[in-house]
């Protein structure tokens, strides 16, 4: 896998290995900015396709092959 870059995650797509609460499907909503912009950027938003509802994660998560796949699988 690509290493990832937080500030070029927002909209990406993402398809959990094991289904989170019967959701499958997710997209990255929304980049979480740090409270001092110095600091780097630690958590992003993922936002279900089906149901809309969202969980905030730490987007190094991402990365794990086990987890997420990138894309809609």
């Amino acid at each position: 896998m690509n290493p990832l870059n937080p500030k070029k995650l927002l909209l990406t797509k993402w398809t959990a290995v094991t289904p989170i609460a019967k959701q499958k499907h997710f997209l990255v909503s929304r980049v979480i900015q740090p409270a001092l912009p110095t600091d780097p950027i630690e958590l992003v938003e993922l936002e279900a396709v089906f149901s809309k509802a969202t969980q905030t994660i730490v987007w190094r998560e991402l990365q794990d092959d086990s987890v997420w796949l990138q894309g809609w699988v």
